[in-house]
């Protein structure tokens, strides 16, 4: 799986400026909307389901909020840093800096599962998480995320 198909240049955003959990869910929902044939209610909608299901938030700064959606006909994935971190409910109580963002077809089982599990072996980096913390601008976050580590022989 690579970081690249997923993740298009216009799907970053290097300042996400958010004062909660909803609210970062919500503007993840109005970026993503701008990508695919779905509207920004039903992608947060889908996310809020997921999050109730339980936190997405895998520790160490990072989430990983995903939903699977019928009409959608790619994965499609959309990574933010955030201007200030927010608390997310992580396991470890640390709040949340870098968010990536998967959405799947509902058909798309395998692939979905394959995309969760490179996402968080990629934000597992402390170092990587490290560069992406100081990286200048979106485009230099995008060539962190679709480097060679950004990939997966799966």
């Amino acid at each position: 799986m690579h970081i690249a198909s997923l993740l298009p240049p216009e799907a970053v955003v290097a300042n996400l400026s958010a004062r909660d959990k909803k609210q970062t869910l919500k503007m993840l929902a109005a970026k993503a909307a701008t990508l695919t044939p779905l509207s920004e209610r039903e992608i947060y909608s889908v996310l809020l389901e997921r999050e109730h299901i339980g936190c997405t938030g895998m520790g160490g700064g990072v989430c990983i909020p995903h939903g699977r959606f019928a009409h959608l006909k790619k994965l499609q994935a959309v990574f933010a840093r955030m201007e200030k971190p927010i608390e997310f409910g992580a396991a470890d109580g640390r709040p949340v800096d870098l968010v990536f963002l998967l959405l799947s077809p509902i058909s798309a089982n395998t692939e979905h599962i394959k995309a969760l599990a490179t996402i968080s072996r990629l934000l597992r980096d402390k170092t990587l998480c490290d560069a992406l913390r100081k990286a200048p601008d979106a485009k230099t976050l995008h060539t962190l995320l679709t480097s060679d580590r950004g990939e997966d022989a799966a």
